[in-house]
Order: structure tokens, then sequence, then C-alpha cells
């Protein structure tokens, strides 16, 4: 104990006597009692406070991970069941947004309408669609899906499209085209503050949270 903290706990015995001589002997705490309990609560909230906020950040990855695999899942499903190629678009048309649409064209022919700008707008393309005729696409597009506003996409997520055939394929960007999955496929992550959670997507539409 250094010099400084003794003559604290000094100060505070000749108090503690004092308020004994001058009220008598009491049970109960005594106001050196009060102040080391209090000391010790001190230093366990701080210790506290790093584990709660980790519990936190993992349970919101955990939850907008799996937000994020059931819309993948749907899309994977609507690909098969209506015959219908579909897509998965990432921070659509803006960060954290995600939304599940059908392509108005075809893997083979995209139409104009299929990009980005077009099909992440609900203004344009409203959830859900105004009718169900098939010569009138789109007929499968989901709503548009927000991350927790303490979320956000890793920079390397692109865009998947799901095929009636039950494979995936992958915005290749610059490159152009959607070339199927090979070898393990893609990883969608998700980031909160350090950690990290990731959705691996391969090339025959197994999906699994990391």
């Amino acid at each position: 104990m250094n010099g400084r903290a003794g003559l604290v706990l000094a100060q505070l015995s000749a108090v503690d006597r004092n308020l004994r001589h001058r009220f008598g002997a009491v049970n109960g705490f005594t106001l050196i009692d009060v102040v080391t309990a209090a000391a010790v609560l001190s230093i366990l909230s701080a210790m506290a406070v790093p584990l709660i906020r980790d519990v936190l950040d993992g349970m919101k990855l955990g939850n907008g991970a799996r937000q994020v695999e059931r819309e993948l899942q749907t899309a994977r499903l609507k690909a098969v069941s209506s015959n219908r190629p579909m897509r998965v678009r990432f921070n659509c048309p803006v960060a954290g947004q995600y939304r599940m649409v059908e392509l108005v064209g075809t893997p083979s022919t995209p139409a104009a309408a299929d990009s980005d700008g077009n099909r992440c707008k609900e203004t344009l393309y409203p959830y859900p669609a105004a009718d169900r005729e098939p010569v009138t696409l789109p007929n499968n597009d989901g709503p548009i899906r927000r991350l927790d506003a303490a979320l956000s996409f890793g920079s390397a997520t692109k865009a998947l499209e799901f095929w009636p055939d039950g494979s995936v394929h992958q915005d290749n960007g610059a490159a152009g085209g959607w070339p199927v999955l090979t070898g393990t496929g893609t990883s969608i992550t998700l980031i909160k503050g350090s950690a990290t959670k990731s959705i691996t997507v391969n090339g025959i539409g197994k999906i699994q949270i990391q």
C-alpha cells in the first residue's frame, strides 16, 4: 500500500472512531466497510462492461447472420419452385440493406432493369408485386431487408444468383457475367466492430453459418 492510500485509510479510520465516540457503537457497517464495498463494486463493474458488450455484439451478429441465411435459403427454394432465376443483392441500394429479387430477363440475357439501382427500389418494384401474371415479371421479389444499424456487410460481399437447377452463381463485377461458384464457394461476411460472422455458400446451394 503506498503512502497516499495509507493516509486516506487512516483518515477514514479517524472519522469512523469519531462517529462511534459521538453516537456510540452500533451494529452494522462501518464507514470503512461501505467505502471498501463501493470500491469493490466499481472494480467489478469496470470488468463486467466489456464482457457484456462482447456478449451483446455476438448476439447482434448471430441474429443478423440468421436473417441473411434465411433470405438466401428462401431465394434458393423460390428459384427451384418457381423455375425462375433469383438474386440476392447486398448493400441494395444503400449500405446495410439487402433484397431477394427475381430476374426480369434471364441469366444469359439479363434485362437492363436487372441492375442494382432498379431492382433494389420498392418504388419501382414494390412488394408484394402488383400482379401474378407470368408475362409481367417480376412476381417473386421479396421486401427490402435491413441489418441492425450496428452491423455492416464486408467490402468483398457480392450478389448471388440462384438458378432453378439448384446451382449458385456470383456477380463477377467488372469482369462481367455470373459464373457458378466453385470449390468452397464464397462467404457473406457481417461485421460489428472487430467481430465478424460469415455465411458460406457453395456452387450446389449449400448454405451454412460459420
